[in-house]
This record gives C-alpha cells, sequence and structure tokens, in this order.
C-alpha cells in the first residue's frame, strides 16, 4: 500500500525559445503524487517511490523537455538523490491526463541510535522540481515540493552482512559511476545473519570488460548456485528473492561471489602498479 504526499502545484518555470533569450512562462494545473512502497520508512532500507503527475485542463502545454530532481536532505547535508527523466517527455505531457512511473531508491545507514539527542526517529527534508539539463546556470531550477518525511532506525531483526574473506578495502571516488566499492579476489565470501524468513537480495557491482572480456560472474548460497551471468554492461545489478529454505537452519549463511577469470591491473595495463589480482567491484550488497 503506497502511502500518499499529495500536493496541487502552481508552477513558475523559466523558459523561451532558446537559451539565449528566455521569457516567464506560467505551467498551472499540475498535481503531484509521491507515494513510497513502505509504510514505515527507514535508513538501510530499499523501497521503491512512485511518482504521479496530474493535470487539470488549465495545464499550460511546455516547449521544453525538463528533467526532475528529487533531494533527500539531513539537516544541512544532501544525504542522496534521484535525480532522472520522467518517462514521458514533458513536452509530450497533455491537459487532463496522468503520468506515473516508479524508481527504486534507497535510503542509506545515517542514523546514530547510540547520539545522546537521538529521539527515536530522524527527519529528512525532500525537495523536488524541474530544470533543464542543458543548463549549466542552474536557473532552470525551480523547486516545486518540499515535504519532511519521518525516518526510523531498521527492525531489530535486520540481518548484518561481514565481508570475511577475498576482499579488498573499500575506494571511493565521487566522479566515478559507482561512487564506492570494494574490489574481490577471485572469489569472495559474506556471513549474513539468517533472519529465517524470506528477504530480498540485492548486488551492484562492476566488471573491467577491457581487462577480463566476457568474465562469468557466479552467486552463491552457501552450496547452492543462485546465479550465473555474463554482464551485458559495465555495470550491473541484480534482485533475488531469497526463500527461507535457501539459508538453511543455521543462525548464519555464506554468500560467497565467485568470477571465472580475474586478472593483475600491472599485468594488464602498462602504467598500472596494482599487483593485486582482482575478480569485480562489488559496490552495494543489500540483504533484509
Amino acid at each position: 500500500m503506497f502511502r500518499k504526499i499529495s500536493i496541487i502545484l502552481l508552477i513558475l518555470f523559466i523558459s523561451g525559445a532558446s537559451f539565449s533569450c528566455k521569457k516567464s512562462a506560467v505551467i498551472n494545473g499540475l498535481e503531484l503524487e509521491i507515494s513510497f512502497s513502505e509504510e514505515k520508512l527507514s535508513d538501510n532500507l530499499v523501497t521503491d517511490i512512485q511518482y504521479t503527475w496530474k493535470t487539470s485542463d488549465e495545464f499550460v502545454k511546455v516547449d521544453q523537455d525538463f528533467n526532475v530532481f528529487v533531494h533527500f536532505w539531513h539537516k544541512s547535508n544532501l544525504l542522496f538523490q534521484d535525480d532522472h527523466t520522467p518517462e514521458v517527455s514533458t513536452t509530450l505531457w497533455e491537459p487532463n491526463n496522468e503520468y506515473t512511473y516508479s524508481r527504486r531508491i534507497y535510503f542509506p545507514t545515517f542514523i546514530d541510535e547510540f547520539d545522546p539527542n537521538f529521539k527515536g526517529e530522524e527527519t529528512l527534508r525532500l525537495s523536488a522540481g524541474f530544470f533543464s539539463p542543458y543548463d549549466r546556470t542552474g536557473e532552470s531550477k525551480q523547486e516545486i515540493l518540499e515535504e519532511k518525511l519521518k525516518v526510523f532506525p531498521p527492525p531489530l531483526d535486520t540481518p548484518e552482512t561481514i565481508y570475511e574473506d577475498g576482499w579488498f578495502d573499500l575506494e571511493i571516488d565521487p566522479d566515478a559511476f559507482l561512487k564506492q566499492w570494494r574490489w574481490t579476489a577471485k572469489s569472495a565470501r559474506c556471513i549474513i545473519d539468517n533472519p529465517h524468513r524470506d528477504a530480498l537480495l540485492i548486488i551492484r557491482g562492476g566488471v573491467n570488460p577491457e581487462a577480463v572480456p566476457g568474465q562469468k560472474i557466479i552467486f552463491k548460497i552457501n552450496d547452492l548456485t543462485l546465479d550465473e551471468f555474463v554482464p551485458d554492461e559495465s555495470v550491473f545489478e541484480k534482485s533475488y528473492n531469497i526463500l527461507d529454505e535457501m539459508m538453511g537452519d543455521k543462525e548464519e549463511f555464506y554468500l560467497t561471489i565467485e568470477v571465472d577469470k580475474s586478472f593483475v591491473p600491472a599485468q594488464t595495463f602498462p602504467d598500472s602498479t596494482d599487483e593485486r589480482e582482482l575478480g569485480l567491484q562489488i559496490s552495494f550488497i543489500y540483504f533484509r
């Protein structure tokens, strides 16, 4: 059941026939509904967010394709964002119509339950609006929605993931597509708390097709092969519904990530001095 935030908006945009000559234009008759698939939001949570744009007979068509920015602020820090292009271009929006689409988002871990000032919940400020992807000045950005969201710590039975064997240290690059990742060796293993119930597993990662063309990736739950695949692109994301019986009866189970071919950067790229034997990059393991 989606929890809804409904706002009737009278929106003022800066637009025009060209970017060098801008005129003010009013877009009105627009209603935005934002819904979350989870009734109670928490950090360390994957959830679906549904965007529903409704136009009335007062809606005035726009002559420019806008992108949507969706920012989640914790105090003065931009915690994460879901900037995107609407599934239907805004220039195609018509009066008396509805445009709905869903996207998967992740609320990262940010709540400090040991903070003496923590009162059981945190507040995020959600701001959303439109901007031109071609504007480098920021003048086209128009905030059209601001809402406060209550976010709670994860439930007590949320499983913990421990990176055991075959993992290298965390690396961070804000300019890279994955932002942060750990390289694996040819095989890497995690120990995960067994929740003794069905759960969702999401793995996001990347491969280097230049170094290892056609590299096969294997995921295992204990001794059970969960999946084998060769990524179509350098970055991938896989989701699996893990059944209770797949994890066994013990209080923990193993998630193993393997590749059929590894590489040593120093032996593959002339400018590299990295002597590690690498498998693939893992940016994100979500199990809940």
